[in-house]
């Protein structure tokens, strides 16, 4: 019987050690086949770590490698409530003065909170931004700050847990986050050529990095450049959350955005933003642009638009401010066209400097139309009608040239396409289809009416003439660097098309020369050391279909010397107040630039001894009718 019962106690033993067996290799079944996959990512997600590091954005230089755009490492002070808790008031007095921030919002913002997620679960806020930009040193003093807090109990004292609790609240509860800004040392020079930039929030896989991101000029279209691509780090971490580097799988390094060298000088852009601010204040226009180009290269050396703003903090100024004009707006060229129109006739050989034409006493009748001239003027060459800037003498040099050639000619100096300048917003010129131009077009065109360009179009086709007749794309951007400064990338000048000879450039010239001289319209843009070439403009403005009264926009483009050209200038006033014939504000405005510009880049003078410069702006210079000059 005893060994029955002990046979009985044995097989349930065995039963008993079979099942748990069973049990046991059925669990490592499920463990380590079954639910493999899931098990091994709960495991990875809990030692495993995966860091991003943002690229630093590369810098924009000036020619010479002044610096007029950088970023700055900031941080964003973070807090988790949840590691806070009662102390919220301790914290807050703590921080309020290094934030900035009222003590009683900052204790607001600390204390934890508690919401119901959808699966009923309650779920307390462990993530909020304190403050954004906050200084490296004013986050080394927070963190100073935080680990000397001092709480109204004796620690000692306290149960293990709370003394725990109290260590992490003081080394974790307060964090930070990188915080990349982009900075403008030199605050709103170049600023519509730099554009501006602003920081957020951007997606990479599952994580967040703060990113600078280009909103225009430079900085938009050459973002991806300037970014450079994004680094990681793939490793393993141990219970305390600290890296055990022999089991780091991936370490990529960032690959660091690259510099920008622009062909802007800041010496050159500065004196042009200096001059058009005098300028602005002298003649209270609605605006005034002005731009220095290389007429061989196209280079830009300045480019600037007022009213300005400071790309450091671009919504305090309205958007009329910040858009760039110079690319964005067009307007009608008045007389500064006339170069246009000429340089195709000497160009096709069908008017010569010489050849004389009727001007009709000041009035001149086509396609139902009556011209006006400035001036009652008889019989003008061909080189005193840019002198005199006779709109009846452009007119019949723009007829006897013929609709078919004169548009060939719009085509070929680019007004009906982009520059191509880098910079976004620009427009194309505004020229009708030749199937739509109306009786009188071909005799309006030629005065610079019923056209619209844009300013950097006009510089260019004035930068034609002084280049041989050879029309070059604009440059601005000159070479790619990376961060050590090695060249990745160097862009050289182009040019886009033979448009007129240089034989005819040469005749051009020749009549630009006049316009500077006493009985020019532009005696003020003349220059003592060296021979100036140019043109005024003085174009009745269009609102709404119409020619609007005493609303006027003012140019003078120019280049020097004259015969072996170095930089050509533009300068553009949008209803000038205090006078607005071209060659009373905006000549002026050329010199000044121009002798400064020269004085620095050391040009060599073309004219030996000092000319006498005309004392004031006299009657010849002032027309007694507001038309076209």
């Amino acid at each position: 019987m005893a060994r029955k019962i002990q046979f009985h106690r044995l097989l349930l033993i065995a039963v008993l050690l079979g099942l748990a067996l069973s049990a046991l290799g059925y669990r490592l079944v499920d463990l380590q086949i079954l639910r493999h996959g899931e098990l091994k990512a709960i495991a990875q997600q809990n030692t495993q770590r995966e860091f991003l590091f943002e690229p630093r954005r590369g810098d924009i230089l000036d020619s010479c490698g002044n610096l007029l755009a950088t970023s700055v490492a900031v941080k964003v002070v973070c807090a988790d409530p949840s590691m806070i808790g009662e102390h919220a008031p301790e914290v807050a007095r703590a921080l309020s003065p290094l934030l900035q921030m009222s003590e009683a919002d900052l204790c607001e913002k600390l204390v934890p909170r508690t919401r119901t997620n959808d699966k009923g679960e309650t779920i307390t806020n462990r993530y909020i931004r304190l403050k954004t930009r906050v200084p490296l040193e004013t986050w080394d003093l927070i963190q100073t700050n935080m680990e000397n807090l001092a709480f109204a109990v004796d620690e000692k004292k306290l149960p293990r847990t709370e003394q725990a609790f109290l260590r992490n609240l003081r080394k974790r509860a307060i964090f930070s986050e990188e915080y990349p800004i982009r900075v403008y040392p030199n605050q709103t020079l170049a600023a519509h050529v730099l554009g501006f930039a602003s920081t957020g929030e951007k997606k990479i896989d599952d994580h967040l990095i703060n990113e600078i991101q280009g909103r225009d000029g430079i900085e938009l279209t050459l973002n991806d450049k300037l970014n450079g691509v994004a680094g990681w780090r793939r490793t393993e971490t141990d219970r305390r959350g600290r890296e055990v580097v022999s089991f780091r799988e991936q370490d990529v390094e960032p690959r660091e955005g690259l510099s920008v060298v622009l062909t802007i000088d800041s010496v050159i852009q500065s004196a042009v933003e200096s001059v058009l601010a005098d300028t602005m204040e002298k003649h209270t226009p609605i605006s005034a642009t002005g731009i220095v180009m290389r007429p061989r290269t196209g280079e830009i050396l300045a480019m600037a638009t007022f009213p300005n703003f400071d790309p450091n903090n671009p919504g305090a100024s309205p958007m009329a401010a910040r858009r760039n004009r110079v690319i964005t707006d067009v307007v009608e060229p008045g007389s500064t066209f006339k170069i246009v129109v000429v340089s195709a006739g000497l160009n096709d050989g069908i008017v010569h400097l010489n050849d004389v034409f009727n001007c009709e006493h000041g009035h001149f009748a086509f396609g139902g139309r009556v011209l006006h001239d400035h001036e009652a003027y008889d019989n003008l060459s061909v080189k005193e009608i840019i002198m005199k800037s006779s709109n009846i003498g452009a007119a019949k040099i723009g007829i006897k040239l013929g609709e078919e050639r004169l548009f060939d000619y719009l085509n070929s100096y680019g007004f009906r396409e982009r520059t191509g300048i880098p910079l976004p917003g620009e427009v194309r010129g505004i020229v009708n289809p030749l199937k739509s131009w109306s009786k009188v077009s071909i005799a309006q065109i030629p005065m610079g009416h019923g056209i619209a360009l844009t300013r950097l179009q006009m510089l260019m086709a004035m930068s034609t003439i002084a280049n041989h007749g050879v029309l070059m794309r604009p440059m601005l951007v000159e070479r790619l660097e990376d961060q050590n400064g090695n060249l990745v990338a160097r862009y050289s000048p182009q040019a886009a098309r033979q448009v007129i000879s240089d034989a005819a450039s040469k005749q051009m010239i020749e009549a630009l020369k006049t316009v500077v001289s006493p009985e020019g319209t532009a005696p003020k843009a003349a220059m003592e050391r060296y021979t100036v070439a140019g043109k005024t403009g003085t174009a009745q403005k269009v609102e709404n279909g119409r020619y609007a009264r005493n609303k006027y926009v003012s140019s003078f483009i120019g280049f020097f010397p004259a015969d072996n050209p170095e930089l050509c200038i533009s300068i553009v006033l949008d209803e000038s107040k205090e006078g607005y014939y071209g060659g009373q504000v905006a000549a002026p405005a050329f010199r000044q630039i121009a002798e400064r510009a020269a004085s620095y880049l050391n040009i060599r003078p073309d004219i030996e001894e000092k000319n006498p410069q005309p004392d004031s702006f006299t009657q010849s210079d002032s027309p007694k009718v507001a038309v076209t000059r």
